[in-house]
């Protein structure tokens, strides 16, 4: 029979290049990038330059319609493409345009071009998905009383969307959401250049980010929200996301953001994105999360009155801090992860101390006190135990926040105030917008400090005790290696 279409010819041959692929390639496998806290996360072979998400939200008992877009390019030649994925159904992909086959192997989404890419090519993949915001509770999706919002760290992003979940891997984001009329959806970056489109029953949204963005740090919300619009320092726009009965309760609270941001730009230089707030969600998370210029909290944080003003502001400049350390400058490795929070609990505990309530020596007294009893529960700062399986957040012990904190306390009293302030500003402007590690900072700050400071920041980084504190013998001398 001759073939008359050639839409259908090139259907067909698609079909049997796929057929034929598939039988000489053997089964699909799980890979990773190496990392050595999350061995089979992030995927090698490819360089993602922007994903663009659509969701379609019905209600929290429904997995969400969705369509994955990424853009990238190949680092190698590929047979097969892996992306992470683990929470949700396929319909069909592509590569390039043609269809390709896909494959489940542990927590990736394999799929095979009907032909191989080549190195350094454009690549062009989409995945129409479900995204389940049930029963994971391990990340993802979180379930709000009105709503969902995300909470991605540090390995969950794959529980949303296809995609290249390491940090290192940093892209540009757009998001459409449509949503139940009534309902407001928010997420990172801007609102696209359409005002929100309302089409019978439902309201779409878009938003995009100016800056990369690790997979970690992305964020959708959805609910009966109020978006309350302010302007920080040099003209910043702000944006806070609150639920709609809770807008004037909160009020008092989204007014203190501005001041948060002068007071650190004063430390570190000029916020690092397009804008900034706080997503205040009625869940349960056991944590706050410094999703890229909208970092979330719970908003028990808020209400429920056991906690001190002084507090709870210091722990909205701790997630403010992120922005710069951890999202503008992210981790290279899993293991840098003390990069992110040993600043971040650097930073809340200097705002801490200038109100009054906390002074930064105590605190870093009494941290350096629990010090070895947290390297020997989770291991030195740079070289952190994995979780244990199952246990999301379990890399997120104390040793990571104050225990991190702790070496840059010795770092400033080993070169001094004035050498430890040019290393932080250096650091988040080198820096920005990129991934950077361990190693980078000791080279950094030896460079600031005019010497080589690796012999002495090795000892904290990587020791399973603490070393003397430099300035505090009466902190209890030399620790025993």
């Amino acid at each position: 029979m001759q073939l008359t279409s050639p839409r259908l010819r090139a259907a067909l041959l698609a079909a049997a290049s796929l057929t034929l692929v598939a039988a000489v390639l053997p089964p699909p496998q799980a890979l990773g990038i190496g990392d050595r806290l999350f061995p089979e996360l992030g995927n090698p072979g490819y360089d993602v330059l922007s994903y663009d998400l659509s969701f379609a939200y019905k209600d929290n008992r429904t997995p969400l319609d969705a369509v994955t877009v990424i853009n990238a390019r190949t680092l190698q030649a590929l047979d097969r493409i892996n992306l992470d994925f683990s929470h949700g159904t396929v319909a069909s992909a592509e590569v390039n345009g043609v269809p390709a086959q896909f494959e489940s192997a542990g927590e990736d989404l394999v799929l095979t071009p009907a032909r191989p890419v080549g190195e350094g090519a454009p690549l062009r993949i989409t995945v129409r998905h479900t995204s389940d915001p049930r029963g994971s509770g391990d990340g993802g999706w979180v379930p709000t009383e009105d709503g969902l919002a995300m909470a991605n760290q540090a390995d969950a992003a794959h529980r949303v969307f296809p995609c290249n979940d390491h940090p290192a891997d940093k892209a540009l984001f757009t998001f459409r959401v449509t949503a139940p009329a009534g309902l407001t959806v928010v997420a990172n970056g801007v609102p696209g250049a359409l005002p929100a489109l309302r089409t019978g029953s439902t309201t779409s949204w878009t938003y995009r980010t100016l800056h990369p963005m690790a997979t970690e740090l992305a964020q959708v919300s959805i609910g009966r929200s109020a978006v309350v619009h302010g302007t920080g320092p040099h003209g910043l726009p702000l944006r806070d996301v609150v639920p709609a009965a809770d807008r004037q309760r909160l009020d008092p609270w989204l007014k203190k953001t501005a001041g948060h941001i002068a007071w650190m730009e004063e430390r570190v230089g000029r916020y690092p994105f397009e804008n900034y707030g706080v997503l205040i969600a009625r869940a349960t998370t056991g944590f706050e999360l410094e999703t890229q210029t909208l970092s979330l909290f719970e908003h028990s944080l808020f209400s429920d009155g056991s906690y001190p003003q002084w507090y709870v502001e210091a722990v909205m400049v701790h997630e403010l801090a992120h922005q710069w350390f951890g999202d503008s400058v992210s981790p290279r490795t899993w293991s840098d992860l003390w990069l992110n929070e040993g600043h971040a609990t650097w930073y809340e505990a200097l705002y801490a101390d200038g109100l009054g309530k906390y002074s930064l020596e105590r605190r870093m007294r009494e941290a350096y006190q629990r010090s070895d009893q947290w390297r020997a529960a989770g291991g030195p700062p740079a070289a952190p135990k994995a979780s244990p399986p199952g246990e999301k957040i379990g890399l997120f012990r104390p040793v990571v926040y104050d225990g991190s904190a702790l070496i840059l306390y010795a770092l400033r009293q080993e070169i001094g105030a004035a050498a430890f302030d040019r290393i932080e500003r250096r650091w988040v402007t080198e820096h920005k917008d990129s991934v950077a590690g361990t190693e980078d900072f000791v080279r950094l700050a030896s460079q600031e400090a005019g010497r080589d400071l690796t012999a002495f920041l090795n000892p904290w980084l990587y020791g399973k005790t603490t070393p003397a504190m430099p300035g505090h013998p009466e902190w209890g001398g030399p620790k025993k290696a």
